[in-house]
């Protein structure tokens, strides 16, 4: 048993991903509180129970993952990545600052609340690149898949945290301290970072300054067919399956006609099934293209069963196992870009990715909204079980030939 858990949380032996580790969780725990309560807060507070709103909410929030795709890559792969995080982790930190003093003096209006997600969009579109491929500079390529797969399990620990925590507050003192105490959180991050020995960070080499850099990184992707099918998937499944703010909240608030805590409490438990996702992923070194096709599939039949769950704790523990094949799929495919992708091209095939899978969501989000908006929260969330369904087709096309497998994939599943 030792060696098994010694095995998942290997990554944690080297001391800059310990600090790393350790400051991140803070932070992640204030992330999922702020998720919570401004969902919270566009659905019952400033809106009578308006999906469409909590999706352009989303949409404003995810969309400059698209619109600063150039820049964000381009910084990923030639600026450093350290200082680069430590600028946008305080200006997220900020503006959550600034959206709680909003809320708590009473002043919040619903075009605040689209203006701060915007903002925050526009921080975390810069933001996350860089710190997906921080990674590597932590542990190197060696343990990468199972840094990745720590990194989301500290996040969805924060999943399971964060949503009561925001129930809590929401419920006994006030919406605007949950934002407030995210603000407060980052600290956590910018100290960690501070700390970090800079000499032991492995810094792989830097594409030199050309132009036509992001249109490189769009023909090096498509020219792969495994990056290529693993793209489409993201897509699919990033727009129209990765609504949960959507699913969730409307079931809570207009099926189950639940309060604020046991909201929280819905977030919490697919937070379990995240968990237990990553962690799942966390004893493979080697990531499989075969893992996308089944965690995919498995997305689309729990999605489908979740929208039929008659009662409170069904759809509960449907959501758990929504929740475990998110993580195995997200995983996946973050690890396998990674590791078979170019050093010197993961800051842009990373930004691709991510603009991909959440960049989507300005076109599905509201979609999807209108959908619960008219048809209710159920069929909304078939289309979710569609967008699985999807993608499965797309994996099996993929690994129909065998010049559609790449060369590592192939390896580590024969």
């Amino acid at each position: 048993m030792s060696d098994v858990v010694a095995g998942v949380f290997r990554s944690l032996k080297y001391f800059n991903y310990r600090v790393w580790a350790s400051g991140a969780i803070v932070s992640n725990i204030g992330t999922w509180m702020q998720r919570t309560a401004q969902d919270w807060l566009v659905l019952t507070q400033l809106t009578h129970h308006s999906a469409s709103a909590v999706s352009i909410v989303m949409s404003l929030q995810f969309g400059p993952q698209l619109l600063l795709l150039p820049v964000s890559g381009y910084a990923a792969d030639h600026l450093d990545r350290r200082k680069l995080l430590m600028f946008t982790q305080a200006a997220q930190g900020a503006l959550a600052l600034g959206l709680g003093a909003l809320t708590l003096a009473g002043l919040a209006q619903l075009w605040h609340v689209y203006l701060f997600a915007f903002l925050f969009g526009c921080t975390t579109a810069m933001d996350a690149p860089v710190r997906q491929t921080f990674v590597s500079d932590l542990v190197g390529d060696a343990e990468l898949a199972n840094a990745v797969a720590l990194n989301s399990t500290s996040f969805n620990l924060a999943r399971m945290v964060g949503p009561a925590v925001a129930g809590f507050i929401i419920a006994y003192v006030d919406t605007g301290w949950a934002f407030v105490l995210n603000g407060l959180s980052f600290a956590a991050v910018l100290v960690s970072l501070c700390f970090m020995r800079t000499h032991e960070l492995r810094r792989g080499p830097r594409m030199t300054r050309t132009p036509g850099g992001l249109t490189a990184g769009f023909r090096y992707v498509w020219a792969r067919p495994d990056l290529k099918a693993t793209v489409i998937m993201l897509f699919l499944i990033g727009t129209f399956g990765l609504n949960f703010p959507i699913f969730i909240s409307t079931m809570a608030v207009s099926v189950f006609h639940l309060g604020a805590s046991r909201y929280g409490a819905l977030s919490s438990m697919m937070a379990v099934g995240t968990v237990t996702g990553a962690l799942s992923s966390a004893h493979f070194s080697r990531p499989r293209f075969r893992s996308q096709l089944i965690s995919s599939a498995v997305f689309g039949v729990s999605c489908a069963v979740a929208a039929l769950a008659p009662t409170y704790w069904s759809f509960g523990a449907t959501l758990v196992v929504i929740g475990i094949a998110t993580l195995m799929f997200l995983t996946t495919t973050n690890s396998l870009m990674q590791l078979s992708t170019e050093p010197a091209m993961r800051g842009r095939v990373m930004a691709i990715r991510l603009a991909v899978t959440l960049g989507g969501t300005p076109l599905g989000a509201p979609v999807v909204g209108w959908v619960a908006d008219h048809a209710g929260p159920r069929w909304a969330i078939l289309v979710g079980a569609a967008s699985g369904f999807a993608a499965t087709f797309v994996a099996l096309r993929a690994m129909a030939g065998e010049s559609t497998r790449p060369e590592e994939t192939l390896a580590a599943d024969d």
